[in-house]
């Protein structure tokens, strides 16, 4: 390292001069000479030289060692000693500066040469190096993540002040504690310890996350909620030397997340609450139309009595007067039926031993008329060996009747009507299964809403039967009661709901 500055403490006069002139001729810069001790300190402060020549042997009351020692504590100058002197005292005296080299007198001009070389260069690494290390602890104080160094036993090696202050341990304290003691850490819903990452990386040499609901227990038992990572440390080698923990405090973000996510219900809340709302007054609106109607109509019917005398017509509104007072009763029973199995207030079970051979085929009967009427066909499928059914006859019968009236109600002319029974004995215990078919198809985006109350499927009622929306609700229920399932399929023109029933 060429034009180098080197301060030369020599006290004898001569030597000092050869020592200067060999310097220069190296190319060097020699720009004064120091006698003794007090000089040497001064004339480094000074000058501020690249390194210094030191003899250990100076006149004064400060030899060269003692002179070392203190340019040391001003200033970052290297220092090579040359003496006359190898005795064992004088070494160790000297080795405790820590100097860059150490040449007995004589030497060789190379071996000067070659010494302050090396000394230089190693000496602009190490101030790089002691450079650097200042930066990455400047960093790692000034971060807002936690910092845990371990060297290969597990033993902390570094912690930065977030880490001293989520841990509750100073740095001086952790030192060379195993980092399982002060990193302690625990499932935040179990509590059960989980295993320190560094354990981890130390083992397998790669990087670890901690799983959720991590907290850290602090030195005075409270709880920290978590999350981090461990990494492993290398040389450059490759080879593994310590591992490094960097971990922060997620409390303020687990609490946006619980305010968030309580928002959400509060929306979600708001949503149902204005569903409900919707819902109330569609029922509303639906039972006043349909409760207003029949009344509306027999209050006209009744005014047309009133002024008229022929005795057929009169037994003709007298007909119709009938037929609005069993819909208004048919409408008032749905909902008071539908109020009970809503609120709980079931009806009384009483299940007896349905014979589903003759049972069913007088369920079915009422609507053979209107079967008929409409020009549509029903087929039964009906096994004679079926076992009889114990269920309760009135919910059930209930069941099919609201079934079987839909199936006519939306059939057209010329339709079919298909009613199969059969029993599935790989269940345990074994269920009986019934089935009602028609030839009609629900629209895909209508099908997920046939068991909504007040819903009534648009544009599909061809024979004008009207309907509160009420039936297939009370359908529902009614099965539940039973503790059975119904499911409804709906494709190429056939819509089949299917009942599941168990034994009693």
């Amino acid at each position: 390292m060429t034009n180098a500055k080197i301060l030369v403490v020599e006290d004898e006069a001569i030597v000092a001069k050869d020592l200067q002139y060999r310097l220069k001729k190296f190319g060097y810069l020699v720009p004064t000479i120091a006698s003794s001790g007090e000089e040497a300190i001064n004339k480094a402060v000074e000058i501020l030289p690249d390194l210094v020549l030191m003899d250990i042997r100076l006149k004064g009351k400060m030899d060269g060692i003692e002179a070392a020692e203190e340019i040391s504590k001003k200033l970052d100058i290297p220092i090579i000693y040359l003496t006359a002197y190898a005795d064992e005292t004088t070494l160790q005296r000297a080795k405790i500066t820590e100097p860059f080299g150490y040449l007995i007198k004589p030497f060789k001009e190379k071996e000067l040469q070659t010494n302050i070389e090396i000394t230089l260069v190693k000496h602009g690494l190490e101030k790089q190096l002691k450079a650097n290390k200042k930066w990455l602890d400047a960093l790692l104080k000034s971060i807002s993540d936690g910092v845990i160094a371990s060297d290969l036993q597990e033993l902390i090696t570094f912690m930065n002040p977030v880490a001293e202050n989520l841990t509750g341990w100073k740095q001086e304290e952790a030192f060379g504690k195993s980092s399982s003691e002060v990193f302690n850490i625990a499932n935040g819903e179990t509590h059960h310890p989980i295993e320190n990452p560094i354990v981890k990386v130390l083992q397998d040499g790669s990087i670890v996350n901690l799983p959720t609901e991590t907290v850290l227990i602090t030195r005075d038992g409270a709880e920290i909620p978590i999350d981090d990572s461990a990494a492993p440390i290398k040389d450059d080698k490759d080879n593994i030397t310590g591992a490094v923990l960097i971990f922060r405090d997620i409390t303020e973000r687990k609490r946006a997340i619980e305010a968030r996510q309580k928002q959400i219900e509060q929306e979600q809340l708001v949503s149902q609450l204005e569903e409900i709302n919707q819902l109330k007054n569609d029922f509303l609106s639906l039972v006043s139309h349909e409760l207003r109607s029949p009344l509306s109509n027999i209050k006209v019917m009744i005014q047309m009595l009133q002024s008229n005398t022929d005795i057929d017509e009169t037994q003709h509104y007298l007909q119709l007067m009938d037929a609005e007072c069993d819909r208004e009763l048919e409408l008032i029973n749905d909902l008071l039926d539908l109020q009970r199995l809503e609120s709980s207030s079931y009806f009384i079970i009483t299940p007896d031993a349905l014979l589903l051979q003759q049972w069913l085929p007088w369920v079915i009967e009422p609507f053979q008329i209107r079967i008929q009427e409409h020009q549509q066909t029903l087929q039964i499928n009906l096994p004679a060996n079926l076992p009889p059914l114990f269920s309760d006859g009135t919910s059930l019968e209930r069941i099919l009747g609201e079934l079987l009236n839909n199936a006519c109600k939306y059939t057209p002319a010329g339709g079919e009507i298909i009613f199969n029974v059969h029993q599935n004995s790989s269940q345990t215990p074994p269920r009986t299964i019934i089935s009602i078919s028609n030839s009609t198809e629900i629209p895909a985006i209508e099908l997920p809403r046939i068991f909504e109350k007040f819903y009534r499927l648009p544009h599909a009622d061809i024979w004008n039967q009207g309907g509160s929306g009420l039936g297939l609700p009370i359908v529902q229920k009614l099965v539940e009661q039973l503790q059975g399932t119904i499911e409804v399929e709906s494709s190429n023109g056939w819509t089949t709901f299917t009942l599941t029933l168990p034994d009693l």
